[in-house]
């Protein structure tokens, strides 16, 4: 029986390939084939190993790419229709740590393909003039993946820091008549300061649907502040913390730290706690967290985001060292913030915020809601993200919150709804009240102008909430039954709501501009009532 003679073996493809065998290949064959094996490794990483190296490592890393592609294709249709969940997930510390381990293992990971890349390129064979090009754009691809997923694995892991170390890890919280009521307190513990005081008390109310936004401010000079009905320091103080004039409510938590911490077990800040109370029940709402900043750390937080911009009313001091304390009056202006348009650095704005020479509290209290709007309004999310490590860092200078972190992308949701609203403003005192409503407030009073002011930003409402004032009536269960409704009027453009309908006083009144050599010249002549009298609206601001 004859048999075919077997043939000899003939070269398969493989050997005659270029893509695998680049020996015979023509050297612009070979340069070509490189700066594909780079582009293959960067837009997909494993297709370089599958068509020119290890098919296996090659599957290994394609399954990989494949899966993560999918994780990002679900990360965008849960930022579009459920930011919530992605935003607490993120904000979530397991989760997050989790987040962060991945992105270094898929950066370390993709590193290693492209100097698995290079090995396949073998550098050697190509013309000597493309040897550098090859290896430096193959660092510069390099450096834009692996370095960008590196860099995303730094700023996730620094803001899951700073939410580690503001935010609690407590319960959430729930919307009380449909809205979030936060207590924003700022002050100093210096080593002139008793306890921790705060100098700022602000309320910031948020609608839970629309993210419509008021804000309350409660003077720190306010006497008789009473506590809410739950709180342990309403047995102490049934009738309102009136202990005289040293009795003020930004006392309240030096005197609950000192004095009365076995009052609130378990709780981490129990003078905050009991200011939050205190708040709560001089304005008739459920004040449910609180947010404590030290002033430090809010220079620092607005030098982060670039600073703010705002319209002022009046020239404002930067006043020197007191010299009789007795009558308030401080030596010689360190410098002066101008009336008109200004960018404030963090140090300015604090200033700006704080200084109240020549003028009082409440034309300080009305500086300080404008400041908090300006920040409202220009932290938007290309700002967060193009300065999220210095906003992340300045954010650790709060000094606490009991917010919990398991809220924070609701939170965040709500705060993108607020963006670019109108922000309605209510001072318990001038101009909302008298001058002298602080030392003997008339509680009742201030329940119903607050009912009113949350009534009229009420999401059924929200349309109209803007041009008109709500009548008594459809205010909360805290408006007196049978109240007879007041007609709907439109309020005239002031101030405190936050209008930019004023002119910033920059003359005197016969015309002269006002210069900061001028205030100072008046300072050195001790004629402060002259200073007063030019800066008198100082108080007006509005966020640009």
């Amino acid at each position: 029986m004859s048999m075919t003679p077997l043939r000899p073996p003939v070269s398969g493809q493989a050997s005659t390939d270029p893509v695998r065998n680049p020996a015979g290949a023509s050297a612009p064959v070979r340069t070509k084939r490189a700066f594909v094996l780079l582009l293959m490794t960067l837009l997909v990483p494993g297709s370089a190993q599958i068509v020119a190296g290890d098919r296996k490592l090659g599957r290994i890393a394609l399954r990989v790419t494949f899966s993560v592609w999918a994780l990002v294709v679900l990360a965008a249709l849960l930022l579009i229709v459920n930011r919530t969940l992605l935003i607490g997930i993120l904000a979530n510390q397991a989760a997050s740590l989790l987040i962060v381990v991945l992105l270094v293992a898929l950066a370390l990971g993709w590193a290693a393909l492209f100097v698995n890349t290079l090995r396949l390129i073998r550098p050697v064979l190509l013309a000597p003039g493309m040897r550098p090009v090859v290896v430096v754009s193959l660092v510069l691809a390099m450096v834009l993946s692996s370095g960008t997923l590196g860099y995303a694995a730094y700023l996730l892991n620094v803001g899951r820091n700073a939410i580690g170390s503001i935010f609690s890890a407590g319960p959430a919280i729930d919307p009380v008549d449909g809205r979030y009521n936060f207590l924003m307190m700022g002050g100093d513990a210096g080593a002139d300061r008793t306890g921790r005081r705060p100098d700022s008390l602000s309320v910031l109310s948020v609608d839970a649907s629309s993210g419509r936004t008021a804000i309350i401010s409660v003077p720190r000079n306010l006497q008789n502040a009473r506590f809410s009905d739950d709180s342990p320091m309403r047995k102490i103080y049934p009738d309102g913390y009136n202990c005289g004039d040293e009795c003020l409510i930004n006392a309240i938590n030096t005197e609950v730290t000192d004095k009365h911490k076995d009052l609130y077990p378990g709780v981490e800040d129990p003078g905050a706690q009991a200011t939050l109370e205190a708040v709560s029940g001089t304005l008739g709402i459920k004040v449910q967290a609180y947010v404590l900043v030290d002033m430090d750390g809010f220079a620092k937080l607005i030098d982060a985001m670039g600073g703010i911009r705002i319209r002022a009313g009046g020239w404002v001091p930067l006043s020197g060292d007191m010299v009789d304390e007795a009558r308030g009056i401080h030596g010689m202006p360190t410098g002066w913030i101008p009336a008109g348009d200004q960018k404030l650095d963090g140090y300015h704005a604090l200033w700006y915020g704080r200084s109240r020479e020549f003028v009082d509290d409440y034309a300080r209290i009305q500086r300080q809601q404008c400041v908090q709007q300006a920040m409202l309004k220009q932290l938007d999310p290309a700002t967060l993200l193009a300065k999220f490590e210095d906003i992340a860092n300045a954010g650790t200078k709060v000094v606490e919150s009991n917010i919990s972190a398991s809220q924070l992308g609701s939170f965040v949701d709500l705060a993108v709804k607020a963006k670019g609203q109108n922000v309605s403003r209510l001072t318990i005192g001038p101009p909302d009240f008298d001058a002298s409503f602080s030392t003997v407030p008339d509680f009742d009073q201030i329940h119903d102008r607050v009912a009113k002011l949350l009534a009229a930003q009420s999401s059924k409402s929200a349309g109209a909430a803007d041009d008109v004032l709500l009548q008594p009536g459809t205010a909360a269960s805290r408006l007196s039954a049978g109240a007879v409704p007041a007609p709907l009027t439109k309020p005239s453009p002031s101030p405190s709501s936050g209008s930019t309908d004023f002119t910033p006083v920059t003359t005197t009144p016969e015309g002269a501009p006002i210069t900061e050599e001028m205030l100072n010249q008046f300072k050195r002549e001790g004629n402060e009532q002259a200073i007063r009298d030019l800066v008198a609206t100082n108080g007006q601001c509005a966020p640009l």
